[in-house]
Formats: C-alpha cells, structure tokens, sequence
C-alpha cells in the first residue's frame, strides 16, 4: 500500500482517461502470457461513461452502473471476424463509474481497473468466476512481485 503521508492530495487530480488507460496496459501486462495470447485481436478502449444505447442495452438505471463491457463474439461463439462488416471484439472501461466504485472501495484503484479488464475479457472467454478469481489473483501477485 501506498505511503499516504508523502502524498500531496490536496495537489492531486483524478486520473485522466490516457492515466486509465496505463493503468490497463500495465493489469493486461500483468496477465499469464497465455492469457494475453488468446487476447489478440481484442480491442481496448477506455471512455467516461458508456454511451445511451449501451446504457439502454444493459438495462442500466445510472451511467455510474456499468463498469466495463465486453462486446463481440466471444471465442465459446466461435470468433471469426472474416465476416463482412464484424467488428472487432472490444472492451471496454468507464473511468468515471471505475473512479466511482473505487472511492467506495478499499482496493487500489490499479486493482479495480485490473478486476474490470479480467473479468470483460473473462467474457470473451467464457470463464467461470472461479476462473477470473485465480486469474486475477495470479496477475495481483504479478504486479505486486
């Protein structure tokens, strides 16, 4: 854990959409390199809020209610963008509902943002939760190590 007394938080901002998206480079970095290898292809991207279809979709009450998404066909469903006009299979992460959850939270906000990657791209996968837990579990030794 941090040493809070050096920090200068009166001096500090929330952390910018490029600070998010660093912070999931380096969780997806931390994930077993067998892991990433079946990720290839898998688009990341980092937005404020999911858009209105999105929230519609999803059935959401709030914009603050979705902290990722996965999109796309999964690799249970057989994932083959050669298809015309497929869209590449895409994750994504909301940092101001991410941020939001975090403040809630006694989990860093490295390790909020890594739960969220694992378990989105757990979708691509079709992994049980069991299987995200140890994942994420392994990547927090990782990262920690």
């Amino acid at each position: 854990m941090a040493d809070t007394n050096n920090l200068d938080w009166a001096r500090l901002s929330a952390p910018s959409l490029t600070d998010m998206e660093a912070l999931a480079d380096a969780a997806f970095a931390s994930l077993p390199e067998k892991f990433r290898r079946l990720c290839e292809g898998v688009v990341f991207r980092v937005e404020d809020f999911p858009d209105e279809e999105t929230l519609e979709a999803m059935a959401c009450e709030t914009e603050f209610d979705l902290l990722g998404l996965f999109r796309g066909r999964g690799l249970i469903e057989g994932e083959h963008l050669s298809e015309t006009g497929a869209e590449p299979n895409m994750v994504w992460l909301y940092r101001r509902p991410i941020l939001d959850f975090w403040s809630e939270s006694e989990d860093t906000l490295g390790d909020v943002v890594a739960h969220v990657l694992i378990h989105e791209i757990g979708h691509h996968f079709g992994l049980s939760d069991a299987d995200m837990e140890q994942i994420e579990s392994d990547a927090g030794a990782r990262r920690e190590g």
